[in-house]
């Protein structure tokens, strides 16, 4: 099959305009009745008018007598009015209905029984003295909610007091959810070699109800254009958006773009964001259809960019915009022109100031956005951000959470993961933000105000001695106080029963082994060299001894 490449890529700003243009939701747009009770959040479809008034009677406001006004104006300490009961004053409690002929309510704290045949007053009442007027809080056709409205916990109270019980509301854009892809399994199934678990459609359904929407999941579909064609098809019936992930790009089995331009109106392949890039845009019979890439940031990228307006066109209500807050980037982030990035970042306030430190970048690393507190912006034009900048992100946690967050840069190790849960355990206010950019960068993040704590464990090689050097070389005039945390062992990770017999460090060199190391200014990396300069081995031998990880996970899983 003949290979296709990408159409012209368009600026996010330019897709979403084609996009906007080709696409007409019903107008009316569609609404459902639902139970006063089951519509919170939602929003009105119509003006919503009372057709009883609350309360629909005179009611008493306290506990105590109904008496005509004009009957106590004489009452004094001096000149007690006695009424009697029931011809003068009525006993009531809160809530009932004022008799006929009475028009003001005395508490039952400011009367005196006289027996059980009349009451003893001090003090006159002015005409509807604590009594609820019929009306006073909904006058019968009054408005109570105008449409496109979103309906509020006391708008619940609202709406049933003035006797509604079935509200009409707009109706929640269906998305449609179609994964896509022969490597594909559910969840729980045993993996073979070559298994994908598919979780892109639960992330994206997910995303859907925090939009307002409805995210239906279509089961996977195997690389087949005619089966693609018959789920489209499928999901068009019900869906009011679509949305296809995976074969968006231009492999030999990708066929969505072919699907939605033989079925329909193929607007755009292919978007100037990274990630994201891959995207499909296009509508068939009358709906937005959507080819969203498979990897799963880049499919959350693209879905927040395109499917979130859409939704928030079909309900007729503005999109939420993003929190932004000023952070300082501590080190150069270097991006390439054409693309529109999409850095995650976490952040922690230091001091007065805001920093941002970079995580993975890629597509397929969905444990980057879960580590994230907020994502910094890139522009196409832009090569990139220089260390110290001031740049805006947007927030992907509330700013009182960024505040109460311990930054801790440096050197990488599991226990960081056991001090963030016993942190969480004890102080649920407080979490931890951890970079791992070696010993030596969580030192002069200290040095530089962009750290609250910096993980080192640095071998000076020539006293013998670990992080005291460092500390008085680089961080002379900080004050700091060292806090000793654990001991550990450092080695090599091999493969379980050691098949190629490696002894120790010098049998590095030796053909058929392949080696990945730690980065420049990692403690482990510095102990490293210093063995082998000790063992006298030529590092430019070793094949790999190039290759970098940041983690000692990323080493074991190397």
């Amino acid at each position: 099959m003949e290979r296709k490449v990408y159409l012209d890529k368009k600026p996010l700003e330019e897709a979403r305009t084609l996009l906007f243009s080709e696409v007409h939701f019903p107008s009316p747009r569609p609404w459902e009745e639902v139970d006063v009770a089951e519509s919170l959040g939602r929003i009105t479809a119509r003006a919503i008018f009372a057709p009883i008034s609350s309360p629909h009677f005179h009611a008493s406001a306290m506990d105590g007598y109904a008496v005509r006004a004009e009957e106590t104006y004489t009452a004094s300490e001096r000149e007690p009015v006695r009424l009697q009961i029931p011809e003068q004053a009525v006993p009531l409690d809160t809530g009932d209905p004022l008799p006929s002929g009475m028009n003001a309510v005395i508490k039952i704290e400011d009367v005196q029984p006289i027996g059980e045949e009349a009451i003893e007053i001090v003090a006159s009442v002015p005409p509807w003295y604590y009594v609820r007027v019929a009306g006073e809080d909904i006058v019968v056709t009054e408005l109570i909610l105008p449409e496109n409205h979103r309906i509020r916990p006391c708008d619940l109270g609202a709406l049933l007091a003035g006797g509604i019980t079935r509200v009409p509301v707009r109706r929640r854009p269906r998305v449609a959810v179609i994964p896509t892809g022969d490597e594909l399994v559910e969840p729980g199934i045993p993996l073979k070699s070559g298994d994908i678990i598919e979780f892109n459609s639960r992330v994206l359904c997910a995303y859907a109800q925090q939009w307002e929407g409805e995210g239906v999941r279509f089961p996977i579909v195997k690389d087949s254009y005619e089966d693609l064609c018959r789920a489209l098809n499928q999901a068009l019936e019900t869906c009011d958006i679509v949305t296809i992930n995976a074969g968006s790009s231009a492999g030999r089995e990708d066929f969505t773009a072919r699907v939605i331009g033989d079925l329909g109106k193929l607007l755009v392949h292919g978007v100037s964001i990274m990630p994201g890039k891959p995207t499909v845009i296009g509508v068939v019979r009358d709906k937005p259809v959507l080819g969203i890439p498979g990897y799963p940031v880049s499919a959350i990228i693209s879905f927040e960019e395109f499917v979130r307006p859409l939704m928030y066109k079909f309900l007729g209500i503005p999109m939420p915009a993003p929190k932004k807050v000023k952070v300082l980037v501590p080190r150069n982030i270097p991006s390439r022109l054409g693309n529109d990035e999409y850095v995650r970042v976490k952040l922690g306030k230091v001091g007065d100031k805001i920093i941002a430190s970079p995580l993975s970048r890629g597509a397929a690393v969905i444990t980057s956005l879960v580590k994230a507190d907020g994502i910094i912006k890139i522009s196409r034009f832009s090569e990139g951000i220089n260390q110290g900048e001031i740049v805006e992100a947007d927030l992907l946690r509330s700013e009182e959470e960024i505040e109460n967050s311990v930054v801790v840069i440096g050197s990488h190790d599991l226990t960081l993961d056991l001090l963030y849960t016993e942190l969480r355990r004890r102080h649920p206010e407080l979490s931890l933000s951890s970079t791992n950019v070696g010993s030596l960068g969580g030192l002069m993040a200290l040095k530089n105000g962009e750290a609250h704590l910096a993980g080192s464990h640095l071998l000076d090689t020539e006293t013998g001695r670990y992080n005291f050097p460092y500390i008085e070389r680089y961080l002379k005039g900080v004050e700091v106080t060292v806090v000793h945390l654990a001991l550990r062992e450092q080695g090599l990770i091999i493969p379980k029963g050691n098949p190629k017999g490696i002894e120790g460090l010098k049998d590095l060199g030796r053909k058929g082994l392949k080696f990945v190391n730690r980065q420049k200014g990692a403690g482990t990396r510095i102990l490293l060299d210093h063995r082998l300069k000790e063992l006298g081995s030529d590092p430019t031998g070793i094949e790999g001894y190039d290759r970098v990880e940041y983690t000692h996970m990323a080493v074991a899983m190397a």
